[in-house]
């Protein structure tokens, strides 16, 4: 299992996760194919209807099979039964869309990646006093750039990921990349039910690279 600065270096690298759900197996399993082709090393399963474990299962075995380097991870984890099962059955991180003491102390100890959702400098705070140093504002459309510029400097050890409204424009990415965030979570902005229900992979794929290239982009203008 990889530890936590990898799976961190991962994310910076490419500077988004993805994250998506379908309850159909075969369309997750398309899903995770597409965004891998568009050169994704991290991705976010989030654990939100009672299809999601045995999916998840199945997304471990195709990544296993056919998608060396990936790095596949279980999101919307709120305990820690949900949080050793997943690990059990091949997460290699874990996201949640709170802060969850068990689970971080769990995380720190075993040396596993784990992003707690975060909405206010006191959740901040307890997140880092336990050892955790990556922190995912949620929701990011409600806390907007403007958090993150105005508490970035209270947290210079920490990294930021925004999840939640991001959207794939460069404007709305620029902004979020100029405030001090690291990566961005982006899930039905990029990866939208209308494609998933399509069955439009292609899309997908042709939509992620778009997002990485100008992620690319505003990091290497900000030199």
């Amino acid at each position: 299992m990889a530890n936590t600065a990898v799976i961190t270096n991962a994310i910076i690298a490419q500077g988004m996760l993805p994250l998506f759900y379908n309850s159909d197996e075969g369309v997750s399993v398309e899903v995770l194919r597409a965004l891998y082709q568009a050169g994704v090393k991290a991705v976010e399963y989030t654990n939100r209807g009672d299809a999601a474990r045995e999916n998840f299962k199945r997304l471990v075995a195709v990544r296993d099979s056919e998608m060396p380097g990936l790095f596949l991870g279980i999101g919307t984890i709120k305990n820690m039964t949900e949080a050793r099962d997943y690990m059990s059955i091949g997460a290699d991180f874990l996201v949640s869309p709170g802060y969850v003491q068990d689970i971080a102390q769990y995380a720190v100890v075993n040396q596993i990646f784990y992003a707690p959702g975060c909405m206010t400098p006191s959740e901040i705070i307890a997140a880092e006093n336990t050892g955790i140093a990556f922190i995912k504002l949620f929701p990011g459309n409600l806390l907007g750039p403007e958090f993150m510029s105005t508490i970035k400097d209270v947290f210079p050890k920490l990294k930021f990921m925004p999840t939640g409204g991001v959207d794939t424009t460069r404007e709305n990415l620029e902004a979020w990349f100029t405030s001090g965030v690291c990566a961005v979570g982006m899930g039905s902005k990029l990866v939208s039910k209308k494609l998933m229900e399509q069955r439009h992979y292609a899309a997908i794929t042709e939509a992620t690279r778009d997002v990485l290239s100008t992620i690319a982009e505003i990091r290497n203008h900000g030199k």
